[in-house]
């Protein structure tokens, strides 16, 4: 392989292959696998079968190995009644989700972000010594598979309780694509690259139903008027309508819109932003720092018991500024 050349050969331990739906067929209890079209196929009869009176759905691809043909199957989920969306705005450290009843909810991926830079200063100071000592390569490969795994447990455990928290909605993540995210800045990259949106997204895939949706222009565009502006620092100001809100607030209401298939106006903003409960004002001023990680905004606090209750590893901090 291509950078990780070694004087030791490739083994196959396990011998199987996959076996696409084009290149079988099924007829009157017998799966026909063709090897060479119209010269050589495999037959397999399962008409007697013990579970084929059990199976559900229609067939699938098949992992055909030395010993054993795998039979998989597809059907569809059956549809059940949701208690709305919870729209989630993926960021460099942190989850900004919303939804009119609940709020707005910051889920914070620090630790995370923590993770891949103590692993990369770790691998860093062996990486220049692991040229002249090749004994140090498996070194730098056990701490590649330790932040595997730590990183893994975290966003499971992260998203088990998201799944907990809000049980009965619907999860709409952006789909974000990291390469069309890059640019001239190294620092920016490798920031991008520390970010685990695709494992979240799969990861809640099965533990509750998940959307995706579109992010153009969600973080610029206004969603009270609409207009499309250039945000700077953790503030969104619109030119048009003199809006100023938390950038990722104001993503968050132009990703619920669109799953609604709504566009911005002021009528609709108003029922979002003051619609919503289990939030107060406090009279607090906001910090407008360009830090995401550091600022903190005190607009708003939570009311009642809220759901720091059973949230113990979300950093929850619902917040809003709006003029």
């Amino acid at each position: 392989m291509k950078g990780r050349r070694t004087r030791a050969k490739p083994v196959v331990k396990k011998k199987f292959v996959r076996v696409k739906g084009t290149l079988y067929s099924y007829k009157n209890g017998k799966i026909k696998i063709s090897i060479r079209p119209y010269e050589e196929h495999l037959v397999f009869d399962i008409s007697k079968a013990w579970f084929w009176g059990r199976t559900k759905g229609e067939m699938g691809e098949l992992i055909l190995n030395e010993k054993f043909l795998i039979i998989t199957f597809r059907f569809k989920q059956k549809t059940q009644n949701s208690k709305g969306v919870v729209v989630w705005d993926c960021n460099e450290r942190s989850l900004d989700g919303f939804n009119p009843e609940i709020g707005w909810i910051r889920v914070d991926l620090r630790k995370l972000f923590h993770l891949h830079r103590v692993y990369e200063l770790k691998r860093r100071r062996l990486q220049s010594k692991a040229s002249r000592k090749p004994s140090l390569r498996r070194v730098l490969e056990k701490y590649s598979r330790r932040e595997k795994n730590r990183v893994r447990d975290f966003i499971h455990k992260t998203t088990t309780m998201i799944a907990e928290a809000f049980k009965g909605y619907v999860h709409g993540f952006e789909d974000l694509n990291k390469e069309k995210m890059l640019n001239n800045s190294r620092t920016h990259n490798r920031n991008i690259a520390k970010s685990n949106w695709k494992t979240i997204i799969g990861l809640m895939s099965y533990k509750s139903r998940v959307q995706l949706l579109n992010p153009h222009n969600s973080t610029r565009r206004c969603s009270r008027c609409g207009m499309v502006n250039a945000p700077k620092g953790a503030l969104y100001e619109c030119k048009s309508c003199g809006l100023k809100i938390d950038r990722q607030l104001n993503a968050c209401l132009n990703l619920y819109l669109q799953v609604e298939g709504l566009s911005p106006s002021p009528k609709l903003f108003v029922g979002l932003v003051r619609g919503w409960g289990g939030f107060t004002l406090t009279g607090g001023e906001a910090d407008a720092g360009s830090n995401e990680p550091v600022r903190s905004f005190k607009a708003h606090e939570p009311q009642g018991p809220s759901m720091d209750q059973y949230l113990s590893i979300l950093s929850l901090e619902p917040t809003c500024w709006v003029d």
